[in-house]
């Protein structure tokens, strides 16, 4: 795994949501291959493991230069009270991670 970084995307989660509570806002955490942009693993900070699990299983294994097809998939598939938070973390990462791809500038 010498070609992966780890990386966070964060957004805000409802008000009303366990997770703000808890922690605050939604964080995810990302391990990505750097040269395939694939994400290895996932985790987040969600309330019940099952929605840790479901979170991996929409995002681990995809392109992490595809969050639209990232996004859509949350939106069709993940019907938590996150699900914005979740999506907006998602795009965090994302832009984190192009930021970071395009190297430093100067």
């Amino acid at each position: 795994m010498a070609h992966t970084i780890y990386l966070t995307g964060e957004a805000k989660s409802p008000t009303n949501n366990p997770i703000t509570s808890q922690w605050g806002l939604f964080f995810i955490g990302l391990v990505i291959d750097t040269e395939t942009h694939v994400i290895r693993a996932a985790d987040c900070t969600a309330t019940l493991a099952l929605t840790v699990e479901f979170v991996r299983e929409l995002l681990v294994g995809r392109s992490l230069l595809e969050d639209d097809a990232l996004v859509e998939s949350i939106t069709d598939r993940y019907h938590g009270s996150s699900q914005r938070a979740l999506a907006a973390a998602v795009r965090s990462a994302a832009a984190k991670y192009r930021d970071l791809s395009a190297g430093p500038t100067g």
